[in-house]
């Protein structure tokens, strides 16, 4: 599976899938108090560290994006499917929202405040986590946060079809935290925390929090 063939294959399937998919996560976090507590320590981290911008990465349709704004965080949203952009601006005219992708992200080096990926490197394959990362690295600033969600787990599926029918073309990888903390360490990120849990987010989910190194050895 090579880097253009995933990442076409994501956009176009979340392109197929964006109304039906925001649709159905759209009142998530209302099922999800664990959750909700991760992302509000987030907030105070980063207004704690003296605030400034916040990018969400994968976004979606940008529940997290509008969440995270709503305790009074200045974030934005980054997604790799225009049509996952399109609904989020329509449902969050007040904020910001554009198309890029992690594997490449257009934003200045040491520029973010904070960064939070959520259940959005689910699709990303092994051997492309490190350059994500590493990018994570480049536009945060140091001593700023980064929050991940992801699906735990060892194994990698290919999910054919998904909300509400619609076809798609995504390998869906769950991954363990302790090679989730390894591969940030390597990065230049010091994790300080991280748990699983169950709910109507993940079968078994996994929280990680860690913060830019200043150096990443």
């Amino acid at each position: 599976m090579n880097s253009e063939g995933w990442l076409e294959d994501t956009r176009a399937s979340y392109d197929t899938v964006a109304t039906s998919y925001a649709d159905q996560v759209r009142n998530l976090l209302d099922q999800t108090p664990y959750e909700r507590g991760a992302l509000t320590l987030f907030a105070e981290l980063v207004k704690s560290g003296g605030g400034g911008p916040v990018a969400d990465v994968g976004c979606g349709p940008g529940r997290i994006t509008a969440f995270l704004s709503e305790l009074g965080v200045d974030t934005f949203g980054i997604d790799l499917s225009p049509a996952m952009i399109e609904v989020a601006r329509r449902e969050h005219p007040s904020l910001r929202f554009e198309i890029g992708s992690m594997t490449d992200l257009s934003l200045a080096d040491d520029s973010m405040a904070g960064l939070v990926a959520w259940y959005s490197l689910i699709h990303v394959p092994d051997d492309e986590i490190g350059s994500v990362f590493a990018h994570f690295r480049r536009v945060l600033r140091p001593g700023g946060p980064l929050l991940l969600g992801f699906h735990v787990g060892s194994e990698s599926r290919l999910k054919t079809q998904g909300y509400g029918g619609h076809p798609m073309k995504v390998h869906v990888h769950r991954r363990r935290p302790g090679q989730v903390a390894a591969w940030l360490s390597d990065a230049g990120f010091t994790v300080e925390a991280r748990t699983t849990l169950s709910s109507a987010e993940s079968t078994l989910g996994g929280i990680l929090f860690a913060r830019r190194r200043s150096d990443p050895q």
